[in-house]
């Protein structure tokens, strides 16, 4: 039952990557094209919630970031409950490898950023950007070497990435958090502290649970603190263990995982993506902005993923997934550098004006697809490596 959701799971986030693509392409096409107007104003497009005194009022581009993203945030920690509960990061031997991964492939990218830019403090708060991992886009571009992959590769790089989220919103708390606002926090505090209870007392339908994590969302977006991170605290207080009755956890998450795979996260896309491509050159990418995100999502998760897992290899302290060879998980390392919706994400709380944005993209938009192309290329090469000989036999 547990490897057939894994398979569920793995093949549909795989198919969400795939969509994630076009919606970004789609994003650049309608910036360079006679379709920028309508793009422009589309973003920023002004979308205003009034309930008496309390007045939300925000262009549609911050409606998206703030609001869905806390959808995709929610999904997020659902997942990471599910599998530390009992799933695939349940136990020591599952969680040491995948773990030391994901620090090693967050640690050098963001060291390699704060060398290009560390002496610019107002750049180097974007040093948080290329540590991130996207796993639909990644998965996406595994989709397309179909079963020429082994599952395992596929597990170990979705854990990777869990572990990635959970140190991407660690980071968000710890480090892109604005001036506070204490009476905001203080409603958020006593929202929080009725999910739990909720939790607590055994309650099972779902309904209570969102309509208090509405109210976080509003008391945390209010606050300072970014409201994605009402999603994860939400997430938390859902039930996964219901004795006999079906699990809470388990429903929210099938149901709400194809809205965000196909609609979340490519409206997403659309709204972050759209570079202007006018006037760009190699010498655009030589920015310190762009360059740091790019050597940090190519180089560094490389660097990162690949070597602080062949060190615990070689150590003993974690052990190397049965059927996998170390030129696959090369190829793994490789993929972990699409970041794309992640550094994204993570660019729009590091930096604010424009000019920066755009150089934001430009970085994660080349490191990624030089991630994805150096991962695909080597998994494949594997892949032909290892079918060519069967085929002799074969023929023999």
């Amino acid at each position: 039952m547990v490897v057939g959701a894994l398979k569920r799971f793995i093949d549909s986030e795989a198919n969400g990557g795939l969509i994630l693509m076009a919606t970004a392409v789609l994003a650049l096409i309608f910036e360079n094209s006679a379709l920028t107007s309508i793009y422009e104003k589309l973003l920023t497009l002004p979308v205003a919630v009034n309930i008496g005194d309390l007045a939300i009022d925000k262009p549609l581009l911050l409606w998206v970031n703030d609001g869905l993203m806390a959808v995709f945030f929610f999904l997020v920690g659902l997942e990471i409950k599910r599998e530390v509960i009992e799933g695939q990061l349940s136990s020591r031997d599952q969680v040491i490898l995948p773990a030391i991964g994901a620090v090693g492939g967050m640690a050098v990218p963001a060291l390699i950023f704060l060398f290009v830019n560390g002496g610019d403090p107002v750049l180097a708060k974007g040093w948080a950007i290329p540590a991130a991992t996207d796993i639909a886009f990644a998965l996406g571009v595994l989709a397309l070497l179909g079963n020429r992959i082994p599952t395992a590769i596929k597990t170990l790089l979705l854990a990777i990435a869990i572990f990635d989220d959970l140190g991407a919103i660690v980071i968000i708390a710890a480090f892109y958090t604005a001036d506070l606002s204490f009476p905001s926090l203080a409603g958020a505090a006593v929202a929080m502290i009725g999910l739990f209870a909720l939790n607590r007392f055994g309650v099972l339908r779902v309904a209570p649970y969102i309509m208090i994590g509405i109210v976080l969302w509003v008391f945390v977006l209010k606050s300072g603190v970014h409201a994605t991170l009402a999603g994860v605290v939400l997430a938390l207080a859902i039930p996964l263990r219901a004795g006999d009755r079906a699990s809470p956890l388990r429903a929210v998450e099938h149901s709400l995982h194809p809205y965000v795979a196909f609609g979340v996260l490519p409206a997403f896309a659309f709204a972050n993506a759209g570079v202007s491509l006018e006037g760009f050159s190699l010498a655009s990418l030589m920015a310190p902005v762009p360059l740091g995100i790019a050597a940090g999502l190519l180089i560094g998760k490389q660097i990162g993923v690949f070597g602080s897992v062949l060190i615990a290899v070689k150590l003993g302290i974690a052990r190397r997934p049965d059927g996998v060879t170390w030129m696959q998980l090369y190829g793994l390392s490789c993929l972990a550098g699409i970041g794309f919706t992640m550094s994204l994400f993570i660019g729009t709380l590091a930096y604010a004006g424009p000019e920066l944005m755009a150089q934001v993209r430009y970085g994660v938009l080349t490191g990624s697809l030089l991630s994805a192309f150096l991962g695909y290329a080597v998994l494949r090469w594997i892949a032909a490596e290892r079918t060519a000989p069967a085929n002799a036999r074969g023929l023999s």
